[in-house]
């Protein structure tokens, strides 16, 4: 069973007007696979705690672990996260938590995100990446360009990007949501496929998978609620 343990927050990077990258450095490895998770604990002085649980974004195999939180209006942990933990300060931590939505590697996968979704999928493209596997095949959904979470890293042969409401100059693909035919395309036989996002977007996501003949038995959903 995963421990509380201290973690030192060695970077904070900022994603979206609405979210940031902590890189945390552990007492050892995290051991964690990809699309596992990681519970964050704030104590207050008079002992009062809130916790949070958060998707791990970058790969395994090392003492650092990236945790993108998305700001809420009103949320405990994640106003704290925003507007007052920088570098050099410490965060309890408990992890690597999941095993059902956690891609091992070895296998053929696919990832279908949407908005904040993108975060336990991006530990998937980032270590199929590092093995040079291409086993792995990213689709996200955001809003607008803006929106898109490490929209420095995230392009590549292996992903896809859809913008639902406005586009880059230039852009082939008009805005709108995620549609049959941009899923068709990454559909393999033998495919794991990961959805993660908000529940509407599960939801519809799913219904394309099936309605395009994937099985439920292929289909991995997390969805995301308001993580405060």
């Amino acid at each position: 069973m995963a421990v509380w343990q201290t973690a030192t927050v060695v970077d904070v990077r900022r994603e979206t007007p609405t979210a940031k990258t902590f890189r945390l450095k552990l007492p050892e490895a995290s051991g964690h696979i990809a699309g596992q998770y990681f519970v964050v604990r704030l104590t207050a002085e008079d002992g009062y705690t809130a916790q949070r649980d958060y998707s791990v974004a970058s790969v395994p195999g090392t003492d650092e672990i990236d945790l993108t939180v998305e700001l809420l209006p009103g949320g405990e942990v994640s106003e704290f996260l925003h507007e007052v933990v920088e570098p050099g300060d410490q965060l309890e931590v408990r992890g690597p938590i999941g095993g059902w939505f956690a891609w091992p590697g070895a296998t053929p996968a696919l990832g279908v995100a949407g908005g904040s979704g993108v975060v336990p999928l991006m530990a998937m493209l980032r270590s199929a990446r590092i093995a040079g596997s291409g086993l792995f095949r990213l689709i996200v959904s955001a809003r607008r360009p803006a929106d898109l979470y490490y929209a420095d890293e995230l392009p590549g042969p292996e992903t896809t990007i859809i913008y639902t409401r406005q586009v880059p100059p230039g852009y082939a693909r008009a805005p709108g949501r995620l549609t049959a035919a941009d899923l068709e395309p990454l559909l393999q036989p033998d495919q794991t496929v990961f959805v993660c996002g908000t529940p509407p977007f599960c939801d519809t996501a799913t219904d394309l998978l099936t309605g395009l003949g994937v099985g439920t038995d292929r289909i991995r959903v997390e969805r995301f609620g308001p993580s405060t």
